[in-house]
C-alpha cells in the first residue's frame, strides 16, 4: 500500500449485499463479502444479459404487424392536436414493444477457512487507489490476510489467501442460473451455464415465465457461458462434489474468468456479416484457458501488473476536500455519521472515479449499467439495464472531467450499435432518416419503445433517448480535441441523429417546428382533472435536439464536410421553438402552461437546458432555472440528489449545493423490517458499502455525485474556464488535481480559507494556438498555452 492511498474500512463480513464491497475490471465484477466461514464472493460478467444480438428486429415485425408505422403516427398527431389524449393514448400504446433486456447474475463463489469457526475477524478494507479488497483475521490461532481484485491486464478475478502457519479451507462455487455441465478436475472447476433469451423485467408481475430458456441454439446463436476457477496452493488439494477441499496450506492463489457467446456478439455488431457462436466446448476450454494463464502469472506479477494498471489510470485526477486524502477511513464512523463531511466528499467523488474505472473499460464489454457492473438479483430492479432519459448519460457525466476519459469508450461501442438497431426502427415506426432511440435500451441495442401495449406513454414513449446520448461524444471531442475520433465515431452517430431529428419534427401553425407525440420523461400534467402526458415539444425535447444541431455543425465546421445535411439543419435551428419562461416565473416544462401533477417531480426534465446542456445563456433564465429548482425542492433519491447539485453549481449557488449533498450522503438502513433512511425521512441516501439508493439500489447515484462534485470547483462550459465558481464555505480548503476542461486542458487548484491560492493549466491536446479564457472572481484572463507550457497563477 503507497502511504497516499485512500482505504475505506469496515470492521466485520457483510451480512447482506448492500454491505459487500466491489472490485471489477471493466468485464468482471465480485462483490466481496468477508469473514472466514463461507465468504461469498458475488460474481458479475458484464456480458451475461438475457436476451439475444437480434435486438429489437423479431419484435419490431411484431409490433408493425399489429398497426403501428408512419400511417398511425399521423393519427396519434392529429388526435393530440385535438386534445383527445385517450384517442392520442390508445393509438400510440400500438408502437410499444417487449421490454428491453436483464443484466444477470453469473455465479456466487464460497470460501470457508479453517472450520466453522469464525474467528477473530480483524475487519475488511478497500484500496480505492488500486482496487484491492484486504481481509486481516485469525484462523485457528493462525494470522491470515486474503487480498482479492480484479485484474484487467489478466482479465481474471484474483483471490490470494496466506497464512502465517496452515490451516484448511474449502471453496464452492454455485450460479442462480441453468448450470448444465460442472466439471472438476486437479485443480479446476469449470461451469457450463445456459443464460436466457428473454427476461421480463420486476414491474411486471403477471408475466408468467419470467425467465426464459431456449435450450438450445437459437438461430445461430447459443446463449451460453462458461466460468473456471484454477486453484494453486501448497496445501493438499483434492475434489469434492462441490468444489476443493485444502488441507494444511499456507498459500493459495484462487483465479477466475469466463468465456460468453454474448462477448462474442459484443465484439461483433450488428449490420456485419452474420455471426454464429463459437461450441460450448470452446467457451468451456476458453474460460480455462483464460484462469490458468492469469494463475501462471503467480500472486507478485499478478498483483503488480494489476496495480500498475489501475494507478495509472486513477493517478492522472485527484480531489481533496478540507486536508485528508490518504489514510484509512472508518466508513461508518467518518462517513454514514456525518461528522465529517469534508472527508466524505473527498471519498465520494474517489469512489465514484473508482466505480467507473472497475465497471467500464474499453473493449471489455457492455458500459456501466444501472447497477454498474454488480447485481445479484434474478430480476433486478429495473432489469438493471440502460434507462436512456436521464441514468445512463448520469454515469458518464464525470468520465471527462474526473480524468476518466477512456472509460467513455464503452457507451460509444453501445452508440454505435444503437446507430444500426435504431435506424431500422426510425425507417419503419416513423419514416424518419437516421436512427432512434426511446426510454430504454440493453446491451443488444434495443431501440424500440417498451411496454407491451400498456405501458405508461410518460415512461414508455419518448423519443429522445438517442438525442441525449450523443451529447457525449460530442463532449468527449471537446474534452480531448481528438480530431479522429470525431470523424470516425463521433461524426456518423451525430449526423444520423441529426437526420432523425431533422425528420422528426414538424411545422406547428406558428410556423416553429416541434416534436408531436411528447413527453417530458415519467412525468404528467392535468388536464380537466386527469393526469396527463402526451403534448407536443416539451422543452426537454426541443433542447436535446437543439444541441444536436449545434453540436453536428460545430463538427462540421472541424471536418468540412460537404454534406446537405448541415444545410437543413441551419435552416431548421432558428425555427425550434425556443425555451420558455412560464407565467409563475419558472422555467417551462411543457409547450403551455398545465397544472402540475406533481410539482416536486424527482425528474427535472427541462434543467437539461442548464446542465449538462449550455442553453441558459440570458440572467432572466438563469433566474427561471433557480425559480424551477426552488419549487422542486430538496430530496428524492441518490441520482436526482446528484442532478440538483450540477444544477446548482451552474447557477453558481454553493451553498445550496452543499445541503443537497449532506442529503444525499445520510445513510440508510438495510434491515428488511426498516428499509429507509436512518434519519426517518422519505427518501434514501447512502447504503452501508456506500452505494447509493434509489431505494433500493443504483449506481448512477455514485456516478453522478462523483460529477456533480468538481463542478463546484471548476467549470469550462461556454468558452470559460471558471475557478472556484460556487464553492461552498462550509468546504474552505482543498486541492485538486487533473481536473480536465473542454479545450484539451488539465486543471490543478489549491485553495484556503475559501480563496484561490494557486492555479496551474496545462494543454494535454488540442490547439496550442487556441485561446484559453480563465474566470476568477469575477475577473477573467485571456491567455494561450502551449504543448510545452504551464500556465501559473
Amino acid at each position: 500500500m503507497d502511504t497516499n492511498d485512500l482505504l475505506l474500512a469496515w470492521p466485520a463480513p457483510a451480512e447482506n449485499w448492500f454491505e459487500a464491497v466491489p472490485v471489477g475490471n471493466g468485464r468482471l465484477g465480485a462483490m466481496v463479502f468477508g469473514g472466514t466461514h463461507r465468504a461469498r464472493f458475488g460474481l458479475n460478467d458484464s456480458t451475461v444479459w438475457s436476451g439475444m444480438p437480434e435486438g429489437p428486429t423479431a419484435a419490431l415485425r411484431d409490433v408493425l404487424a399489429g398497426g403501428a408505422g408512419p400511417d398511425r403516427l399521423d393519427k396519434v398527431r392529429a388526435a393530440i392536436r385535438a386534445g383527445d389524449h385517450r384517442r392520442a393514448e390508445s393509438l400510440l400504446m400500438s408502437f410499444e414493444g417487449p421490454y428491453s433486456q436483464e443484466f444477470l447474475p453469473l455465479a456466487d463463489l464460497w470460501m470457508s477457512l479453517g472450520g466453522r469457526d469464525d474467528g477473530d475477524y480483524a475487519g475488511r478494507t478497500l484500496n480505492l487507489d488500486n482496487g484491492v479488497v484486504e481481509e486481516s483475521m485469525t484462523v485457528a490461532g493462525n494470522p491470515v490476510r486474503r487480498r482479492t481484485w480484479a485484474s484487467r491486464p489478466a482479465g481474471a478475478v484474483c483471490v490470494a489467501v496466506s497464512v502465517d502457519g496452515a490451516i484448511d479451507a474449502t471453496i464452492e462455487l454455485a450460479s442462480p442460473l441453468r448450470v448444465v455441465r460442472r466439471v472438476i478436475d486437479a485443480t479446476s472447476l469449470t461451469f457450463g451455464i445456459e443464460i436466457p433469451v428473454d427476461g421480463a423485467p420486476l414491474h411486471e408481475p403477471s408475466v408468467a415465465e419470467p425467465l426464459r430458456y431456449a435450450g438450445e441454439r437459437v438461430e445461430g446463436y447459443d446463449p451460453f457461458g462458461a466460468l473456471a476457477v484454477v486453484v494453486d496452493t501448497d496445501g493438499e488439494l483434492s475434489g469434492s462434489n462441490k468444489g476443493f477441499v485444502v488441507r494444511g496450506m499456507s498459500r493459495l492463489l484462487l483465479t477466475l474468468s469466463t468465456s460468453t457467446s454474448a462477448e462474442d456478439a459484443w465484439a461483433n455488431p450488428p449490420g456485419g456479416a452474420p455471426q454464429r457462436s463459437a461450441p460450448r466446448a470452446a467457451h468451456l476450454d476458453r474460460a480455462v484457458g483464460r484462469a490458468g494463464v492469469a494463475l501462471a502469472l503467480g500472486e507478485r506479477d499478478l498483483f503488480a501488473t494489476h496495480d500498475a494498471d489501475l494507478r495509472t489510470l486513477l493517478g492522472s485526477t485527484s480531489l481533496t476536500v478540507g486536508t485528508r486524502r490518504a489514510g484509512v477511513v472508518d466508513v461508518q464512523d467518518d462517513v454514514l455519521s456525518g461528522k465529517d463531511e469534508q472527508l466524505t466528499a473527498t471519498v465520494i467523488f474517489q469512489l465514484g472515479r473508482y466505480l467507473l474505472a472497475s465497471s467500464s473499460r474499453p473493449r471489455s464489454g457492455p458500459p456501466a449499467n444501472l447497477q454498474g457492473l454488480w447485481n445479484a438479483e434474478l430480476r433486478p430492479p429495473w432489469s438493471a439495464n440502460y434507462t436512456i432519459n436521464i441514468n445512463t448519460q448520469m454515469n458518464y457525466w464525470g468520465a471527462e472531467i474526473a480524468g476518466l476519459s477512456e472509460c467513455h469508450g464503452p457507451l460509444f461501442d453501445l452508440l454505435d450499435r444503437l446507430a444500426v438497431t435504431g435506424a431500422d426502427v426510425a425507417a419503419a415506426l416513423y419514416g424518419a432518416r437516421g436512427w432512434v432511440a426511446h426510454h430504454n435500451t440493453d446491451m443488444w441495442g434495443w431501440a424500440l419503445p417498451v411496454g407491451m401495449g400498456h405501458g405508461n406513454p410518460s415512461w414508455a414513449i419518448w423519443m429522445m433517448g438517442g438525442a441525449w446520448l450523443v451529447q457525449h461524444v460530442w463532449d468527449h471531442y471537446e474534452f480531448t480535441r481528438d480530431r479522429d475520433f470525431l470523424a470516425e465515431r463521433a461524426w456518423p452517430l451525430l449526423r444520423g441523429c441529426a437526420e432523425f431529428c431533422l425528420d422528426w419534427l414538424v411545422e406547428g401553425e406558428d410556423g416553429l417546428l416541434d416534436t408531436i407525440p411528447s413527453t417530458s420523461p415519467e412525468n404528467l400534467f392535468m388536464v380537466d382533472g386527469q393526469p396527463e402526458s402526451l403534448t407536443h415539444s416539451t422543452v426537454m425535447d426541443m433542447a436535446l435536439i437543439r444541441a444536436v444541431f449545434v453540436n453536428t455543425l460545430r463538427a462540421a465546421e472541424v471536418l468540412a464536410p460537404a454534406d446537405p445535411v448541415c444545410a437543413e439543419i441551419a435552416t431548421a435551428l432558428p425555427r425550434l421553438r425556443p425555451l420558455r419562461v412560464g407565467a409563475d416565473g419558472k422555467l417551462a416544462e411543457w409547450v403551455v402552461d398545465h397544472e402540475e401533477h406533481d410539482p416536486q417531480h424527482r425528474h427535472m426534465s427541462p434543467m437539461v437546458a442548464l446542465y449538462p446542456l449550455e442553453q441558459i445563456d440570458t440572467p432572466e433564465l438563469a433566474e427561471a432555472a433557480k425559480k424551477f429548482l426552488d419549487v422542486r425542492g430538496p430530496g428524492a433519491m441518490g441520482w436526482s440528489w446528484a442532478w440538483k447539485i450540477a444544477l446548482r453549481a451552474r447557477l453558481f449557488d454553493g451553498e445550496t449545493a452543499r445541503e443537497l449533498f449532506t442529503e444525499a450522503v445520510r445513510p440508510f438502513n438495510t434491515d428488511p423490517t426498516v428499509y429507509a433512511p436512518v434519519d426517518g425521512s422519505e427518501w434514501g441516501g447512502l447504503l452501508p458499502n456506500l452505494f447509493s439508493t434509489h431505494p433500493p439500489f443504483q449506481m448512477d447515484g455514485n456516478f453522478g455525485l462523483m460529477a456533480a462534485i468538481p463542478e463546484l470547483l471548476v467549470q469550462s462550459h461556454g468558452g470559460v474556464i471558471r475557478v472556484l465558481p460556487a464553492l461552498p464555505s462550509a468546504w474552505p480548503d482543498g486541492s485538486a488535481r487533473g481536473l480536465r476542461c473542454r479545450g484539451g486542458l488539465a486543471v490543478d487548484i489549491d485553495w484556503e480559507n475559501g480563496s484561490l491560492t494557486r492555479l496551474t493549466v496545462r494543454r494535454i491536446s488540442g490547439d496550442p494556438a487556441e485561446y484559453v479564457l480563465i474566470n476568477y472572481g469575477g475577473r477573467d484572463l485571456r491567455t494561450t498555452i502551449a504543448d510545452d507550457e504551464v500556465f501559473v497563477c
